[in-house]
């Protein structure tokens, strides 16, 4: 099981990005996926996180600026943002649970994990 995530880069304050994160080995039809940030000297933290049925969860800090998306054809789950501040600064991981959506905010049931994508917003 692989999760690859990608699409992070630097960007300017109120820029957007895109996030993806390709699952291989697992099929997005029975995952919950998720989307957490580690920034500097902080724990890693949920921030969004979306279930087979299309319920979709987000830290409150990024409601109204991000959306996790997910499409099962190419088994890829996006993460778009919007109105980048540079407390968004942060590596980006994705990672995936067949746990139920009960436990979305229990880092410890993610058991697929991306390598992280780098995201930096600064003038």
């Amino acid at each position: 099981v692989q999760l690859q995530a990608s699409g992070g880069g630097l960007v300017q304050p109120g820029g957007s990005l895109r996030l993806s994160c390709v699952l291989s080995g697992v099929t997005l039809d029975y995952s919950a996926i998720a989307w957490f940030r580690q920034a500097p000297g902080k724990e890693r933290e949920l921030v969004a996180a979306c279930d087979t049925d299309g319920d979709t969860h987000y830290v409150d800090s990024v409601k109204g600026r991000f959306t996790i998306s997910r499409d099962n054809a190419k088994n890829t789950v996006y993460l778009q943002m919007t109105g980048l501040k540079p407390e968004h600064t942060a590596v980006y991981y994705c990672a995936a649970t067949t746990k139920p959506w009960r436990y979305r905010k229990v880092q410890s049931v993610y058991r697929y994990w991306g390598q992280g994508t780098q995201v930096t917003v600064s003038s």
